[in-house]
């Protein structure tokens, strides 16, 4: 009896594995169309067939993006301006580090790897950067002041940045960069597992 089930067992294991593998590979063999108009990025599509590269720097920054509360809608009542700008900065060093940290054997071994590391370069450069470089800086300036102001000392930060000047153009560009992010956050968590961002995010 105990060799009948261990051979049950070592015949179940195969089973397993070779489950696991089939269904890593038909994985593997999935086109995913990433639209680069939603990402900000371009007005074309881009084409991924994901490896285990992809799957291991998608999850990364996925992650990133959703623990910072870059991959959710923009909340004008209640995010603080200045705390968005404190994480694009550190998701942008952060993608930098995780972009640095995948050997160059694997990019250039990788095809899809190498567009997976460009898209995620031009989210950082082409979505991010253009509304930081308008917009952080003098935003910035304007708040320190303001925060420093005697008649602001009891008023909560999300009452402060509403009287900015430029406020609601602020913002509109603030939402549209958001959408970006989120665009990219949903393509991320698609590559890991399709359905993740949905059964993550509320609706």
């Amino acid at each position: 009896m105990d060799l009948f089930l261990c051979a049950l067992v070592v015949v179940l294991a195969i089973a397993l594995v070779f489950v696991a593998s089939k269904n890593r590979f038909a994985l593997f063999r999935r086109n995913y169309e990433i639209n680069q108009i939603e990402l900000g990025i371009g007005s074309g599509k881009v084409t991924l067939k994901p490896n285990n590269v992809d799957l291991d720097v998608a999850y990364k920054l996925w992650v990133e993006l959703m623990t910072r509360k870059l991959g959710l809608p923009y909340d004008q009542e209640h995010d603080v301006i200045v705390e968005i700008y404190d994480s694009w900065y550190e998701f942008f060093r952060l993608t930098r580090e995780l972009v640095k940290s995948i050997p160059v054997s694997r990019i250039v071994q990788n095809e899809s790897t190498q567009t997976l590391v460009a898209i995620s370069i031009d989210v950082l450069n082409k979505a991010l950067r253009p509304h930081l470089t308008k917009w952080q800086s003098k935003y910035r300036h304007w708040y320190d002041k303001e925060l420093n102001k005697p008649e602001n000392a009891l008023k909560s930060p999300q009452e402060i940045q509403k009287a900015f000047p430029e406020y609601k153009s602020l913002v509109e560009d603030i939402t549209k960069t958001n959408h970006h992010l989120v665009a990219y956050a949903k393509v991320l968590s698609d590559l890991v597992e399709p359905g993740l961002h949905s059964r993550i995010v509320p609706s």
